[in-house]
């Protein structure tokens, strides 16, 4: 059993195909996170729902452009999404607390650490967090993929022991869903499993993301240390069944790998924020994935792309473009450009502050 979880809940789970809240799904799915609550366990949830929940509300005007219309309904949508949950949540005494963030909250370790201590606050005074992207002022250009990457940073910030995340299926097939010789795939071991020729690339009716989306980042998240699983929300007892005992529910479970150091947990969600660009050659590449803890020198670099200042993120690539981690500059861009001939200079990236993405 676990003793700290982050819950998403998806659209498709909270909404029927009219757009409407299913409340009687909400209430049965409030009635398992009060029951995790009361055995003391600390739970986050991140729901979905508003931009859906707005849809059964307001009527858009057809000259409404798609990202002021996705303000307009989350806007309207998230009073009643929460209204509802607060009065289930009060039915069982318990106290939630509403917290709207942007990929922007976490783009700096300052900002990361604040949101941390925000949510540490509640969870100790036995509030529970109701997390959801600030849909009415995110740019689209900073927004997350969707609330399922939102979830795995919370779960990977707050190192929850495991994170659920809920959608309209039980889980990763092996092949299409609609196949009547398909089957979940029960574990997945290892972060560089490639599930994508398995995975529609479909969209649901009201998220933005899809089971893809899902797979990549649960397999970030499970790469850190968290045990995720996914499964159908609309399946009764769902949450109690996958912490009793998960290995019973027809679901699929990412198993959990080493833990990162904290910094290295911001890291992970950080390549957005990178200032500039480092090209490493195949050398650097082979050390920086090889079991050895390595740093990044300057001998290895091929190409410097903008400017940074020493603390600044840098995203990683291979010369033939792939972007393979990010790290944080241990000194700033002219001092790097001064010393590129020496190849005993000190790293431009440290171990500690480099993060792969394999």
């Amino acid at each position: 059993m676990f003793k700290s979880i982050t819950i998403k809940i998806g659209s498709n789970v909270l909404t029927g195909n009219d757009g409407m809240l299913n409340e009687n799904r909400v209430s049965h799915l409030v009635d398992q996170i009060s029951d995790l609550h009361r055995k003391k366990k600390k739970v986050i949830l991140v729901s979905s729902g508003a931009v859906a929940a707005g849809r059964s509300m307001v009527k858009v005007c057809k000259k409404t452009d798609t990202v002021s219309e996705r303000q307009l309904l989350s806007s309207v949508g998230q009073v009643k999404l929460l209204n509802t949950y607060f009065q289930l949540f009060d039915a069982h005494g318990i106290k939630c607390a509403q917290v709207l963030v942007t990929k922007q909250d976490f783009r700096s370790r300052e900002h990361y650490l604040n949101m941390k201590n925000c949510i540490t606050t509640l969870l100790d005074n036995g509030i529970l967090p109701i997390i959801n992207e600030n849909d009415a002022v995110s740019v689209t250009a900073l927004m997350f993929t969707d609330n399922d990457e939102l979830a795995g940073l919370l779960a990977t910030m707050m190192s929850s022991e495991a994170l659920f995340i809920l959608s309209n299926v039980d889980g990763i097939y092996n092949g299409n869903p609609t196949n009547p010789d398909a089957t979940v795939i029960r574990s997945i071991d290892g972060s560089n499993a490639d599930l994508s020729e398995y995975i529609s690339t479909t969209k649901s009716n009201f998220g933005r993301g899809g089971m893809l989306t899902k797979c990549r980042m649960a397999q970030k998240t499970a790469s850190s240390g968290i045990s995720v699983h996914i499964a159908n929300g609309t399946t009764d007892n769902i949450l109690t069944s996958l912490n009793k005992n998960h290995q019973e529910v027809i679901h699929t479970q990412f198993k959990p790998g080493d833990k990162y150091p904290a910094v290295k947990k911001w890291m992970a969600y950080s390549e957005d924020f990178a200032n500039a660009e480092v090209v490493v050659n195949q050398g650097a590449y082979d050390a920086l994935i090889s079991k050895k803890a390595t740093s990044l020198l300057l001998a290895g670099v091929v190409k410097l792309i903008g400017n940074f200042q020493k603390g600044d993120l840098l995203r990683i690539s291979t010369e033939t473009g792939e972007s393979i981690g990010i790290g944080k500059a241990k000194y700033g861009r002219e001092e790097a450009d001064s010393h590129m001939e020496d190849s005993k200079f000190q790293p431009l990236i440290h171990y500690d502050y480099l993060y792969l993405n394999q």
